[in-house]
């Protein structure tokens, strides 16, 4: 490959380049992506990106600018090295791809997804949805310890347009017809935003924040043989509270949430709410973030026991 010009650098996606990286967005505003800073050791997201623009800036540092900027910032390497690296990168250390500046558009018709959106900005359009079979999907699933037959029987592989650039991701839908999407190189949200609850009529309902988390249990419990609890998965803590009513219909309700302030405060106030009824049982992963991260490391697949209730 001919060594790239800046030019030709600076239309790399930056949310793509991130991506082969190993870095993935925490949290996503219309065009902006919020990063745990590349450049630092950091708790909470401060490095934004602006797809729209292909720009960034750390908040943390003061410091932004386009992906010749970061790359040099990153690297600790002059311009002309870093257009050497980007030249050279084999495919496991460089995966992203050239592609045109994402456009925003203006979708009046289609299944639309995606927060509630002001006239002229972007959305996100579901164009299909089917068995997951994409290999690169497939590879995401199994870096994050989930088997596929658990994820084909919960989720779909999803079609979806953001800024007029197709994408494909692991889709879980929700109440309301909305799709949570992940992938590896995208982490977003869908509208009509819901959580999505599993009637099996049972007594017990266990509540997730995220649908990763629901598939660790199921992969944890493939083999359980007692009948299997109600399932409640979040997609948003900011359905936590509204969710009292559901709970209260159960005899009792076991926490999956995350490791985090918000999930430990919400998962405290449950407990003080009725300490009879609920049970944290993020004790068992009380050295992780939530329970995917828990079963990705590098043990064997571990059976879900109960624990106890203080955090």
């Amino acid at each position: 490959m001919e060594k790239l010009t800046c030019a030709t650098a600076k239309q790399i996606d930056f949310v793509d380049f991130l991506a082969s990286l190993g870095y993935e967005p925490s949290k996503i505003r219309n065009s902006d992506y919020w990063y745990k800073s590349p450049l630092r050791d950091e708790q909470t997201a401060s490095f934004k990106v602006n797809r729209k623009l292909n720009v960034w800036y750390d908040h943390g540092i003061g410091k932004g600018g386009d992906l010749i900027d970061f790359g040099k910032e990153y690297f600790r390497c002059t311009t002309s090295e870093l257009l050497q690296k980007l030249s050279t990168g084999n495919a496991e250390t460089f995966l992203f791809h050239l592609q045109e500046k994402p456009k925003l558009i203006n979708i009046s018709s289609g299944i639309s997804t995606g927060e509630k959106k002001k006239d002229g900005e972007a959305k996100i359009l579901v164009t299909d949805s089917r068995v997951i079979s994409d290999s690169r999907l497939i590879s995401y699933l199994e870096k994050r310890n989930i088997p596929l037959e658990v994820a084909k029987q919960y989720c779909h592989e999803v079609d979806f347009l953001l800024h007029g650039k197709k994408q494909a991701a692991i889709g879980f839908k929700n109440n309301s017809g909305g799709y949570e999407l992940r992938s590896a190189y995208f982490k977003g949200g869908s509208s009509p935003k819901a959580v999505s609850f599993i009637d099996v009529e049972a007594k017990c309902l266990n509540i997730f924040e995220g649908f990763f988390d629901f598939l660790s249990y199921k992969a944890m419990t493939q083999k359980a043989t007692e009948p299997p609890p109600n399932i409640l998965v979040l997609n948003s803590l900011a359905f936590f509270q509204k969710s009292w009513e559901l709970m209260e219909k159960h005899e009792s309700v076991n926490l999956y949430l995350d490791r985090d302030e918000a999930g430990i405060k919400l998962t405290k106030e449950a407990l003080e709410r009725n300490p009879e009824k609920f049970t944290d049982q993020s004790i068992l992963y009380s050295n992780n973030k939530d329970l995917n991260d828990w079963l990705k490391q590098p043990e064997t697949l571990k059976p879900v026991k109960k624990h106890g209730r203080s955090i």
